[in-house]
Protein backbone atom coordinates (compact mmCIF):
# COMPACT_ATOMS: atom_id res chain seq x y z
CA UNK A 1 0.00 0.00 0.00
CA UNK A 2 2.51 2.32 1.11
CA UNK A 3 4.53 1.67 -2.67
CA UNK A 4 1.10 2.43 -4.35
CA UNK A 5 0.95 5.48 -2.44
CA UNK A 6 4.59 6.71 -3.68
CA UNK A 7 3.73 5.83 -7.09
CA UNK A 8 0.63 8.22 -6.94
CA UNK A 9 2.72 10.96 -5.23
CA UNK A 10 5.78 10.28 -7.71
CA UNK A 11 3.03 10.84 -10.86
CA UNK A 12 1.48 14.09 -9.08
CA UNK A 13 5.39 15.57 -8.64
CA UNK A 14 5.92 14.97 -12.18
CA UNK A 15 2.89 16.50 -13.45
CA UNK A 16 3.60 19.29 -11.20
CA UNK A 17 7.13 20.24 -12.52
CA UNK A 18 5.53 20.57 -16.00
CA UNK A 19 2.77 22.52 -14.76
CA UNK A 20 4.44 24.95 -12.70
CA UNK A 21 6.30 27.07 -15.99
CA UNK A 22 2.63 27.77 -17.08
CA UNK A 23 1.36 28.95 -13.65
CA UNK A 24 4.34 31.20 -13.04
CA UNK A 25 3.49 32.66 -16.72
CA UNK A 26 -0.17 33.02 -16.14
CA UNK A 27 -0.24 34.36 -12.38
CA UNK A 28 2.11 36.84 -13.52
CA UNK A 29 0.18 38.04 -16.87
CA UNK A 30 -2.60 38.07 -14.92
CA UNK A 31 -0.45 40.45 -12.07
CA UNK A 32 0.81 42.80 -14.30
CA UNK A 33 -2.65 43.37 -16.61
CA UNK A 34 -4.27 44.14 -13.44
CA UNK A 35 -2.01 46.30 -12.06
CA UNK A 36 -2.51 47.70 -15.60
CA UNK A 37 -6.34 48.19 -14.87
CA UNK A 38 -6.53 45.14 -16.99
CA UNK A 39 -9.80 42.76 -16.79
CA UNK A 40 -10.41 39.48 -18.35
CA UNK A 41 -12.28 40.33 -21.97
CA UNK A 42 -14.08 37.68 -24.23
CA UNK A 43 -14.81 40.07 -27.14
CA UNK A 44 -11.77 41.11 -29.55
CA UNK A 45 -13.64 44.63 -29.82
CA UNK A 46 -12.75 45.20 -25.93
CA UNK A 47 -9.20 44.00 -25.90
CA UNK A 48 -6.73 46.49 -24.82
CA UNK A 49 -3.25 45.45 -23.75
CA UNK A 50 -3.69 45.48 -20.09
CA UNK A 51 -6.95 43.02 -20.82
CA UNK A 52 -4.77 41.22 -23.57
CA UNK A 53 -2.11 40.48 -20.79
CA UNK A 54 -5.09 39.24 -17.70
CA UNK A 55 -7.02 37.30 -20.88
CA UNK A 56 -3.56 35.68 -21.70
CA UNK A 57 -3.13 35.26 -18.17
CA UNK A 58 -6.95 33.43 -17.74
CA UNK A 59 -6.87 31.75 -20.67
CA UNK A 60 -3.63 30.05 -19.21
CA UNK A 61 -5.05 29.15 -15.67
CA UNK A 62 -8.19 27.08 -17.71
CA UNK A 63 -5.59 24.88 -19.05
CA UNK A 64 -4.28 23.47 -15.33
CA UNK A 65 -6.96 20.81 -15.57
CA UNK A 66 -5.69 19.82 -18.99
CA UNK A 67 -1.74 19.77 -17.92
CA UNK A 68 -1.84 18.33 -14.79
CA UNK A 69 -4.21 15.21 -16.26
CA UNK A 70 -1.87 15.18 -19.35
CA UNK A 71 1.47 15.27 -17.67
CA UNK A 72 -0.11 12.53 -14.82
CA UNK A 73 -1.23 10.37 -17.76
CA UNK A 74 2.28 10.88 -19.83
CA UNK A 75 4.06 9.58 -16.13
CA UNK A 76 1.97 6.73 -16.02
CA UNK A 77 1.97 5.84 -19.63
CA UNK A 78 4.98 7.65 -21.51
CA UNK A 79 4.24 9.41 -24.58
CA UNK A 80 1.23 7.46 -25.85
CA UNK A 81 -0.70 8.48 -22.45
CA UNK A 82 -0.18 12.66 -23.13
CA UNK A 83 -3.13 13.37 -25.73
CA UNK A 84 -5.63 10.94 -23.81
CA UNK A 85 -4.48 12.68 -20.67
CA UNK A 86 -5.10 16.36 -22.00
CA UNK A 87 -8.53 14.80 -23.49
CA UNK A 88 -9.47 14.26 -19.61
CA UNK A 89 -8.62 17.33 -18.56
CA UNK A 90 -10.35 18.74 -21.22
CA UNK A 91 -13.82 16.77 -19.57
CA UNK A 92 -12.92 17.58 -16.30
CA UNK A 93 -13.25 21.59 -17.13
CA UNK A 94 -16.53 20.86 -19.42
CA UNK A 95 -18.28 19.51 -16.63
CA UNK A 96 -17.06 21.88 -14.44
CA UNK A 97 -15.16 19.20 -12.18
CA UNK A 98 -11.93 21.62 -12.07
CA UNK A 99 -8.57 20.57 -10.56
CA UNK A 100 -9.80 17.16 -9.05
CA UNK A 101 -11.35 15.93 -12.00
CA UNK A 102 -7.94 16.87 -14.21
CA UNK A 103 -6.07 14.78 -11.34
CA UNK A 104 -8.64 11.65 -11.20
CA UNK A 105 -8.75 11.85 -14.85
CA UNK A 106 -5.31 11.93 -15.68
CA UNK A 107 -4.60 8.88 -13.30
CA UNK A 108 -8.05 7.15 -15.03
CA UNK A 109 -6.55 7.38 -18.51
CA UNK A 110 -2.81 6.77 -17.49
CA UNK A 111 -3.37 3.36 -16.33
CA UNK A 112 -6.15 2.59 -18.91
CA UNK A 113 -2.90 3.36 -21.40
CA UNK A 114 -0.49 1.31 -19.51
CA UNK A 115 -2.63 -1.80 -19.23
CA UNK A 116 -3.47 -1.32 -23.10
CA UNK A 117 0.34 -1.05 -23.98
CA UNK A 118 1.41 -3.63 -21.78
CA UNK A 119 -1.95 -6.13 -22.73
CA UNK A 120 -3.04 -5.46 -25.98
CA UNK A 121 -1.25 -7.91 -28.92
CA UNK A 122 -1.46 -6.29 -32.45
CA UNK A 123 -0.20 -7.55 -35.72
CA UNK A 124 3.06 -6.99 -36.27
CA UNK A 125 2.40 -4.12 -39.32
CA UNK A 126 0.40 -2.22 -36.68
CA UNK A 127 3.08 -2.50 -33.98
CA UNK A 128 4.32 1.37 -35.10
CA UNK A 129 0.61 2.66 -34.67
CA UNK A 130 0.23 1.50 -31.22
CA UNK A 131 1.72 4.80 -29.07
CA UNK A 132 0.30 7.35 -31.98
CA UNK A 133 -3.15 6.10 -32.72
CA UNK A 134 -4.38 2.76 -31.43
CA UNK A 135 -3.40 3.29 -27.39
CA UNK A 136 -3.81 7.04 -27.56
CA UNK A 137 -7.87 6.29 -29.02
CA UNK A 138 -8.76 3.31 -27.30
CA UNK A 139 -7.73 4.70 -23.60
CA UNK A 140 -9.46 8.29 -24.70
CA UNK A 141 -12.75 6.52 -25.47
CA UNK A 142 -13.10 4.26 -22.90
CA UNK A 143 -11.66 6.67 -19.74
CA UNK A 144 -14.19 9.41 -21.25
CA UNK A 145 -16.84 7.61 -21.50
CA UNK A 146 -16.36 6.39 -17.94
CA UNK A 147 -15.57 10.41 -16.59
CA UNK A 148 -18.87 11.10 -18.51
CA UNK A 149 -21.33 8.72 -17.68
CA UNK A 150 -20.01 7.05 -14.32
CA UNK A 151 -17.29 9.32 -12.17
CA UNK A 152 -17.98 13.07 -13.52
CA UNK A 153 -21.15 13.94 -11.10
CA UNK A 154 -19.47 12.72 -8.29
CA UNK A 155 -16.40 14.51 -8.53
CA UNK A 156 -18.35 17.50 -9.62
CA UNK A 157 -20.30 16.93 -6.01
CA UNK A 158 -16.89 16.67 -4.43
CA UNK A 159 -15.56 19.55 -6.08
CA UNK A 160 -18.96 21.58 -4.80
CA UNK A 161 -18.68 20.37 -1.30
CA UNK A 162 -15.31 21.50 -0.75
CA UNK A 163 -16.10 24.80 -2.59
CA UNK A 164 -19.20 25.36 -0.14
CA UNK A 165 -17.23 24.17 2.78
CA UNK A 166 -14.15 26.50 2.36
CA UNK A 167 -16.53 29.38 1.82
CA UNK A 168 -18.61 28.63 4.78
CA UNK A 169 -15.94 28.90 7.34
CA UNK A 170 -16.64 31.33 10.22
CA UNK A 171 -13.92 33.52 11.38
CA UNK A 172 -12.40 30.95 13.98
CA UNK A 173 -12.12 28.22 11.64
CA UNK A 174 -10.60 30.21 8.71
CA UNK A 175 -7.75 30.81 11.73
CA UNK A 176 -7.00 27.56 12.27
CA UNK A 177 -7.36 26.44 8.82
CA UNK A 178 -4.88 29.40 7.52
CA UNK A 179 -2.21 28.06 10.50
CA UNK A 180 -2.40 24.87 9.02
CA UNK A 181 -1.96 25.41 5.30
CA UNK A 182 0.73 27.57 5.86
CA UNK A 183 2.38 25.58 7.98
CA UNK A 184 2.09 22.61 5.79
CA UNK A 185 2.89 24.56 2.72
CA UNK A 186 6.52 25.01 3.94
CA UNK A 187 7.08 22.71 6.55
CA UNK A 188 9.91 20.89 4.22
CA UNK A 189 11.14 24.27 2.13
CA UNK A 190 9.50 23.92 -1.16
CA UNK A 191 9.53 19.74 -1.13
CA UNK A 192 7.08 17.03 -1.76
CA UNK A 193 5.19 17.59 1.42
CA UNK A 194 4.56 21.56 0.81
CA UNK A 195 3.55 20.95 -2.91
CA UNK A 196 0.19 18.95 -2.03
CA UNK A 197 -1.47 21.82 -0.19
CA UNK A 198 -0.40 23.76 -2.34
CA UNK A 199 -1.56 21.97 -5.29
CA UNK A 200 -4.84 22.03 -2.97
CA UNK A 201 -4.63 25.80 -3.13
CA UNK A 202 -4.24 25.93 -7.04
CA UNK A 203 -7.33 23.76 -7.54
CA UNK A 204 -9.38 26.61 -4.76
CA UNK A 205 -8.22 29.00 -7.10
CA UNK A 206 -9.85 27.65 -10.04
CA UNK A 207 -13.09 27.28 -8.37
CA UNK A 208 -12.85 31.32 -7.61
CA UNK A 209 -11.57 30.54 -3.88
CA UNK A 210 -8.43 33.07 -3.55
CA UNK A 211 -7.80 32.78 0.06
CA UNK A 212 -5.77 29.80 -0.36
CA UNK A 213 -3.84 30.79 -3.09
CA UNK A 214 -2.85 34.22 -1.03
CA UNK A 215 -1.80 31.88 1.92
CA UNK A 216 0.52 29.69 -0.71
CA UNK A 217 2.45 33.08 -1.69
CA UNK A 218 2.80 34.84 1.13
CA UNK A 219 3.87 31.66 3.50
CA UNK A 220 6.41 31.06 0.78
CA UNK A 221 8.47 33.86 1.89
CA UNK A 222 7.73 33.21 5.44
CA UNK A 223 11.51 31.35 6.07
CA UNK A 224 13.87 32.61 4.31
CA UNK A 225 12.74 36.17 5.11
CA UNK A 226 12.26 34.57 8.76
CA UNK A 227 15.99 33.28 8.76
CA UNK A 228 17.19 36.97 8.04
CA UNK A 229 15.40 38.94 10.05
CA UNK A 230 16.63 36.07 13.24
CA UNK A 231 20.02 36.84 12.05
CA UNK A 232 20.01 40.99 12.24
CA UNK A 233 18.00 40.14 15.31
CA UNK A 234 21.10 37.78 17.15
CA UNK A 235 23.65 40.81 15.80
CA UNK A 236 21.26 43.42 17.81
CA UNK A 237 20.97 41.05 20.88
CA UNK A 238 24.35 39.78 20.42
CA UNK A 239 23.74 36.12 20.19
CA UNK A 240 25.65 34.64 17.04
CA UNK A 241 23.34 31.77 15.96
CA UNK A 242 24.95 31.34 12.48
CA UNK A 243 28.11 30.20 11.21
CA UNK A 244 29.84 32.21 8.91
CA UNK A 245 29.35 30.00 6.26
CA UNK A 246 25.49 29.93 7.24
CA UNK A 247 25.51 34.07 7.14
CA UNK A 248 26.86 33.38 3.39
CA UNK A 249 23.63 31.27 2.82
CA UNK A 250 20.99 33.76 4.50
CA UNK A 251 22.40 36.28 2.22
CA UNK A 252 21.45 34.43 -1.05
CA UNK A 253 18.58 32.89 0.38
CA UNK A 254 16.71 36.26 1.00
CA UNK A 255 16.48 37.70 -2.27
CA UNK A 256 15.15 34.21 -2.97
CA UNK A 257 12.62 34.52 -0.58
CA UNK A 258 11.04 38.08 -2.24
CA UNK A 259 10.58 35.83 -5.33
CA UNK A 260 8.53 32.95 -3.40
CA UNK A 261 11.81 30.69 -3.57
CA UNK A 262 11.88 28.94 -0.18
CA UNK A 263 14.89 26.14 -1.68
CA UNK A 264 17.91 28.54 -0.40
CA UNK A 265 16.75 27.90 3.45
CA UNK A 266 17.63 24.06 2.76
CA UNK A 267 21.52 24.33 3.45
CA UNK A 268 20.51 26.56 6.71
CA UNK A 269 18.43 24.43 8.46
CA UNK A 270 20.25 21.55 7.47
CA UNK A 271 22.54 21.84 10.07
CA UNK A 272 19.74 22.13 13.01
CA UNK A 273 17.11 20.86 11.41
CA UNK A 274 14.57 20.57 13.92
CA UNK A 275 14.37 23.75 15.77
CA UNK A 276 14.18 25.23 12.56
CA UNK A 277 11.36 23.50 11.13
CA UNK A 278 9.49 24.24 14.08
CA UNK A 279 10.37 28.10 13.50
CA UNK A 280 9.71 28.50 10.46
CA UNK A 281 6.37 26.24 10.37
CA UNK A 282 5.22 28.44 13.43
CA UNK A 283 5.84 31.59 10.96
CA UNK A 284 4.42 30.11 8.14
CA UNK A 285 1.03 29.12 10.09
CA UNK A 286 0.65 32.27 11.97
CA UNK A 287 0.68 34.20 8.63
CA UNK A 288 -1.61 31.76 7.23
CA UNK A 289 -4.30 32.36 9.87
CA UNK A 290 -3.78 36.10 9.93
CA UNK A 291 -4.15 35.88 5.84
CA UNK A 292 -7.42 33.88 5.66
CA UNK A 293 -9.25 35.53 8.94
CA UNK A 294 -8.46 39.53 7.33
CA UNK A 295 -9.94 37.97 3.72
CA UNK A 296 -6.74 38.13 1.55
CA UNK A 297 -7.45 36.85 -1.71
CA UNK A 298 -4.86 36.36 -4.80
CA UNK A 299 -6.17 35.82 -8.06
CA UNK A 300 -2.05 35.02 -8.81
CA UNK A 301 -0.61 31.97 -7.76
CA UNK A 302 3.13 33.10 -7.94
CA UNK A 303 5.41 36.12 -7.60
CA UNK A 304 6.69 36.65 -4.47
CA UNK A 305 6.07 40.88 -3.23
CA UNK A 306 6.15 41.82 -6.32
CA UNK A 307 1.99 40.34 -6.64
CA UNK A 308 1.31 41.41 -3.16
CA UNK A 309 -0.30 44.98 -4.61
CA UNK A 310 -2.26 42.69 -6.92
CA UNK A 311 -4.04 40.88 -3.85
CA UNK A 312 -7.18 41.89 -2.62
CA UNK A 313 -6.32 43.54 0.85
CA UNK A 314 -2.40 44.48 0.19
CA UNK A 315 -2.03 45.89 3.67
CA UNK A 316 -3.78 42.83 5.10
CA UNK A 317 -1.51 41.05 3.04
CA UNK A 318 2.09 42.48 4.47
CA UNK A 319 0.93 43.09 8.22
CA UNK A 320 0.38 38.94 7.97
CA UNK A 321 4.53 38.14 5.69
CA UNK A 322 5.78 40.62 8.41
CA UNK A 323 4.06 39.04 11.60
CA UNK A 324 5.05 35.62 10.51
CA UNK A 325 8.50 37.08 9.58
CA UNK A 326 8.88 38.45 13.42
CA UNK A 327 7.81 35.03 14.98
CA UNK A 328 10.28 33.21 12.96
CA UNK A 329 12.74 35.66 13.51
CA UNK A 330 12.27 35.79 17.35
CA UNK A 331 11.88 31.59 17.91
CA UNK A 332 14.96 31.15 16.24
CA UNK A 333 16.94 33.69 18.27
CA UNK A 334 15.31 32.04 21.10
CA UNK A 335 15.42 28.19 20.90
CA UNK A 336 18.73 28.24 18.59
CA UNK A 337 22.46 27.77 20.29
CA UNK A 338 24.54 30.46 21.00
CA UNK A 339 27.54 29.44 18.49
CA UNK A 340 30.84 29.54 19.46
CA UNK A 341 34.33 29.89 17.41
CA UNK A 342 35.07 25.90 18.01
CA UNK A 343 31.75 25.18 15.92
CA UNK A 344 33.22 27.43 13.05
CA UNK A 345 33.93 25.16 9.98
CA UNK A 346 37.97 24.64 10.10
CA UNK A 347 38.96 25.57 6.53
CA UNK A 348 41.02 22.66 5.01
CA UNK A 349 45.04 23.78 4.92
CA UNK A 350 47.27 24.33 2.08
CA UNK A 351 48.91 21.32 1.54
CA UNK A 352 52.48 22.13 1.82
CA UNK A 353 53.95 21.65 -1.96
CA UNK A 354 57.08 19.04 -1.39
CA UNK A 355 60.22 20.45 -3.09
CA UNK A 356 61.58 17.51 -5.34
CA UNK A 357 63.90 19.57 -7.20
CA UNK A 358 67.25 18.08 -5.62
CA UNK A 359 66.21 14.65 -7.07
CA UNK A 360 67.72 13.46 -9.91
CA UNK A 361 66.93 10.22 -11.83
CA UNK A 362 70.26 8.68 -13.15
Amino acid sequence: MKKIGAELKQHALTAISYMLPLVVASGLLIAVGNLMGGENVTELSKMTIPNALTSLGVLGMGLLPSFIAGYISYSIADRPGIAPGFLMGQIASFLGAGFLGGMIGGYLVGYIALFIKKNLKVPKWAEALMPMMIIPTLSAIIAGLIMFFVIGNPIVWATNALTNFITGLDQSSKGVYGFVIGALGCIDFGGPISKVPNLICDGLLLEGITEPEAIKVLAAMVPPLGVTFSLVLSKFMKKPIYSSQEVENIKIAFPMGLCMISEGVIPIAMNDLIRTVICTATGCGITGAISFSLGVGSKVPSGGVFVIPAMSNPIAALIALLAGTAVTGVLLVLIKKRKTEVDEPIADEKEEEMDLSGISIS
